[in-house]
């Protein structure tokens, strides 16, 4: 089976009654992970979670196959959970899909992948598994996605304020939702008793802003702007940012860099293609200087070197959450020496 994020609500249901594999892949991560806990959410028994890395399973292929079909201690319901990137999966799903004997639920979430990898065409015409791929949103979609939220938590929320969170969440629907959250709690909010939001209650809740949340911090550091570096880790630690949400700006933000490199093409105009992408409401006007500066240091090669070195940052900060700001600095440090442009 395959979906895309249009169709993928859909099938959910069917999905997860259906399938044993589930491949979430494309270049939302925020997406692939949502649906994947959908999906968790829907299994008829979904158990305990196991967690494994798609770098584990590469060194270890059949390691998949024998948590699979192996049983708790007390002989419950398990599911495995995996978060991989690109095809470091594919050899471990190849003996799960081979082996004998009935095996739990798998959900891998590779959002550097796409449904051409090698691990999409292994499961797509398969009954028993489901190829779900997903779209960095725009920002239009994703202020639509707000207000949804806002509705089912009894939040009315304009248009205004529903961009304003989606672009302080960098269009990151798990952090939209989270202060859509916030402002229910706060406004005392419910389905049953609605309440209206206004910029003031946002503000009140500690919500970011474009001034204060983690977009200055991003484009400081994928700018290649070392000077400004210091200043922005200083916030970084006065505000309290989490290091892993932030992270989850710099992924998204990468996403939207390799998107972008894709429809520019080796001797394409940057400036007209931000242009049009801005008319089109995919690309918010403000951030068009800075990712017209981005795509300047991040194409080709350098690009999926980035993409490479996030992913293997976020597994450093999910590993050692003790030391995961000092992790991050020196991570963030290294891309903004990286990115600084050559004198």
């Amino acid at each position: 089976m395959k979906a895309s994020q249009k169709d993928f609500r859909g099938i959910a249901a069917n999905a997860a009654r259906q399938a044993r594999v589930f491949f979430f892949c494309g270049p939302d991560e925020a997406g692939t992970t949502d649906a994947a806990n959908h999906i968790a959410a829907l299994l008829p028994e979904p158990g305990e979670r196991v967690e494994l890395s798609g770098a584990d399973l590469r060194k270890d292929p059949v390691r998949l196959g024998d948590e699979a079909r192996s049983t708790s201690l007390f002989g419950d319901a398990r599911h495995i959970w995996v978060r991989a990137a690109g095809d470091e999966a594919h050899d471990a799903v190849e003996n799960l899909l081979s082996g004998e004997g009935e095996a739990c639920p798998v959900l891998i979430v590779a959002s550097s992948a796409t449904d051409k990898s090698r691990t999409a065409k292994l499961l797509a015409n398969r009954p028993d598994a489901l190829v779900a791929m997903f779209y960095l949103p725009d920002l239009r979609s994703v202020t639509g996605s707000v207000r949804d939220m806002a509705d089912a938590a009894g939040v009315r929320l304009g248009g205004d304020l529903a961009e304003r969170i989606a672009r302080a969440a960098a269009l990151d629907t798990r952090l939209a939702q989270s202060e859509v959250t916030k402002l229910a709690l706060y406004l005392d909010a419910s389905p049953a008793a609605p309440r209206n939001a206004d910029l003031t209650a946002l503000e009140a809740i500690g919500a970011s802003t474009e001034d204060d949340g983690f977009m200055p911090l991003v484009n400081v550091v994928l700018s290649g702007q070392t000077a400004k570096l210091p200043g922005e880790l200083q916030r970084l630690r006065e505000l309290g940012m989490n290091p892993v949400g932030l992270l989850l700006a710099f992924e998204r933000r990468a996403a939207q860099l390799a998107d972008l490199a894709g429809k520019l093409g080796p001797r394409g105009d940057i400036k007209a293609l931000l242009d049009a992408e801005s008319t089109a409401r995919r690309v918010f006007w403000k951030d068009t200087r800075d990712l017209a500066t981005q795509l300047g240091r991040w194409r080709g090669k350098r690009l999926s070197r980035l993409l490479d070195r996030l992913m293997d940052l976020h597994r450093a900060l999910l590993g050692n959450s003790q030391n995961a700001e000092l992790l991050l600095a020196q991570g963030l440090a290294e891309i903004t020496r990286a990115a600084a442009p050559r004198s």
